[in-house]
């Protein structure tokens, strides 16, 4: 149709399809504004809204106990085998020295030191017997940690069980959620992809176009970018069922629009050929011949070849003869091209009248 508008119109035309294009981004940021605004209406889950608090909450009290006993635990842990560290070192200084001690008094053999040997034994008994309390000390700390630790693994056992059946309620919840939030871009985007199918059939050829075009644009993205990505997909069955049904629903209007237009061509094709002439718009005509192609059936025809007056396929005149100069000329000119006369019927017989009472 391009080859047939006239050069302003052609800008105009180019200026239009901006608006168009401008238009729709301008509704695609507005649709995706609200679209991703959409999963706001949902609150926020945790697991621990569907965790059973009554048994949750004693366990991880527990937890939190045995932690703390375990920190204090560890702290005395520390002190006490500090203290055993000391209390070991102590005697075996001791035992050092009371054994030189017995050395030098075996070499001398001095019977009045027994009283002293009394008072070094006693003492380091009474050394040992202070490393031993520390050991037990030791010991007892490590017990408690223990214990603690044990008792916090226990819980945490049971507290995993019941955050385990949290998490599979959270996750079905999230599910029905993703499935809602879907509902809702669906019932944003379906009711404009049909008003878009309306425009297209109704109004993309009226005086508003670009507007019509901009929202058919609009509803296609809405459609296809904010609505399909988030299909839900339930290990892909969803996705490609409704991909079938998508592909059966498109093929099936392609299938059903070629029929009628076989239907409507092979009825066209047996009208005359004055009234298939006067169906065809002016500018359909031009872009057809521009293509190589005959006007009324659309099958290729060689309209170089000067020999060739009528589609060989259904019979209409291509080519006819001004009535003035009788130069050979497009049958669908609205005027000759050697002489400018134009090609009306009624104008044509005007003008041979007004040619036959010129003077000679």
């Amino acid at each position: 149709m391009s080859k047939s508008l006239r050069l302003s119109e052609k800008w105009f035309r180019r200026g239009l399809w901006v608006v168009a294009l401008v238009f729709a981004g301008f509704l695609i940021g507005l649709g995706g504004t609200l679209v991703n605004d959409l999963p706001r209406v949902e609150r926020t889950l945790q697991t621990d809204d569907f965790i059973d608090r009554a048994a949750a909450d004693p366990l991880r009290d527990g937890v939190r106990e045995a932690e703390r006993i375990e920190q204090q635990a560890a702290s005395a842990l520390e002190q006490a085998e500090l203290q055993r560290s000391a209390a070991a070192q102590s005697s075996r200084s001791a035992r050092e020295t009371f054994g030189n001690w017995i050395a030098t008094r075996r070499a001398t053999a001095q019977p009045d030191q027994d009283t002293e040997l009394i008072a070094r034994t006693r003492a380091l008994d009474a050394l040992k017997a202070r490393e031993d309390a520390a050991q037990q000390k030791v010991e007892a700390q490590q017990q408690v940690a223990l214990d603690a630790r044990q008792a916090q693994e226990a819980a945490q056992r049971k507290l995993a069980v019941l955050e385990h059946d949290a998490e599979q309620r959270l996750q079905a919840e999230y599910r029905r959620v993703e499935l809602r939030v879907f509902g809702y871009r669906l019932a944003l985007t379906l009711p404009l992809l049909l008003i878009a199918g309306w425009l297209f059939v109704k109004k993309r050829k009226s005086t508003y176009w670009p507007f019509v075009w901009g929202f058919i644009l609009f509803a296609l993205f809405a459609f296809f970018v904010e609505l399909v990505p988030y299909l839900p997909s339930y290990g892909g069955y969803v996705r490609y069922i409704v991909g079938i049904v998508i592909t059966v629903l498109v093929g099936r209007y392609a299938i059903v629009g070629l029929n009628r237009y076989l239907a409507r061509q092979k009825l066209a094709e047996a009208q005359p050929d004055i009234v298939r002439r006067e169906e065809l718009s002016y500018d359909t005509a031009l872009t057809r011949l521009a293509k190589s192609v005959c006007p009324g059936c659309e099958r290729p025809v060689d309209l170089k070849n000067a020999e060739i007056d009528f589609c060989p396929h259904c019979g209409i005149g291509l080519f006819d003869h001004c009535g003035t100069c009788d130069a050979r000329k497009s049958a669908f000119s609205k005027f000759c091209h050697a002489c400018g006369t134009s090609a009306h019927p009624a104008a044509r017989s005007q003008g041979e009248a007004l040619a036959g009472a010129a003077p000679a």
